[in-house]
């Protein structure tokens, strides 16, 4: 399945009493709160000794897609965009992999140079 083709079969559980706004509202805060969720589930296995719950997390990063692809959707884009978007931002960024080097000397769009 693309991730378009799945924006597309998300998007009929949206809730159509909100506004356009209220939707983009919806979906950045939903998507704050599952990587929350994620997060939470991560930390307690590191810090608490807890068993890794890999299928609460897998059902979170679905629920954190969901949320991104509203949100993408209420921007007008899809999220193959959004995705080629990231991989030409990455290319750019780290043209041979990761290395902490370039890590250490990159600059983002108005960010003043590393000291």
């Amino acid at each position: 399945m693309s991730l378009s083709t799945y924006q597309l079969d998300a998007a009929r559980t949206v809730n159509p009493a909100l506004s356009a706004d209220d939707r983009l509202l919806d979906a950045a805060a939903g998507l704050a709160e599952e990587a929350g969720e994620v997060l939470a589930r991560v930390r307690k296995h590191r810090f608490q000794q807890r068993a890794l719950d890999r299928e609460s997390i897998v059902t979170e990063l679905g629920d954190a897609l969901w949320c991104l692809a509203m949100v993408a959707s209420s921007l007008g884009v899809t999220l193959d965009e959004v995705a080629e978007r990231n991989l030409a931002k990455l290319r750019q960024r780290y043209p041979d992999g990761f290395s902490a080097e370039r890590s250490r000397e990159r600059r983002d769009a108005g960010e003043d140079p590393p000291a």
